[in-house]
């Protein structure tokens, strides 16, 4: 008798662990232990690698806008002959959630109802989002530091730009090494 009331704290448990994973975005960053960050005082973007990127033109603009406001409050400057060229890769992929209602054991009388017998699947889809941010010396055109971060993105466009910002942020709070631990 107690197995069916675990089953909806099992599934609800699971259910928020799912909602709250979503909004976040998972974060990594690696760097040339070489490297001496603050020399870098100025950025400008790396043209040919950003064009690289597989993503529309309107999302490749709102991810450079993020990106240059996260950098010019991190004190850089945007200069025509930069320290530092930044560039993005971006990924994706649509990863489909079955998602089963359980098993309901009582029905009405006799026989099979498709309403109060047996289970029922739900099946929605979500796309996970990938994005790089690389940052390159610009005088050795070296990669010095790479910030990863990767989360679902939102198919509403009123939150899609606002959701952008939160990776950028997200990923460019690792920059520079060592910060992120103050």
């Amino acid at each position: 008798m107690l197995s069916h009331i675990k089953k909806p704290i099992l599934l609800t448990s699971v259910f928020l662990v799912t909602i709250i994973s979503c909004t976040s975005v998972r974060v990594a960053a690696d760097y040339d232990k070489e490297a001496n960050f603050s020399e870098y005082k100025t950025f400008a973007f790396y043209k040919p690698g950003i064009d690289k990127a597989e993503i529309n033109d309107i999302d490749k603009r709102r991810f450079l806008r993020a990106i240059e406001s996260e950098m010019l409050s991190k004190g850089f400057t945007k200069s025509e002959t930069p320290d530092m060229l930044v560039s993005i890769f971006t990924k994706s992929r649509e990863k489909v959630n079955v998602q089963s209602s359980g098993y309901y054991p009582y029905g009405y009388g006799w026989g099979w109802s498709p309403y109060y017998w047996g289970s029922y699947n739900t099946v929605t889809t979500t796309t996970e989002g990938v994005l790089y941010i690389d940052l390159i010396d610009a005088n050795k055109k070296e990669l010095v530091w790479q910030g990863v971060g990767t989360g679902y993105l939102s198919q509403n466009t009123n939150k899609k730009e606002d959701r952008m910002k939160e990776f950028v942020a997200a990923i460019l709070e690792r920059y520079p090494p060592g910060e992120e631990n103050k």
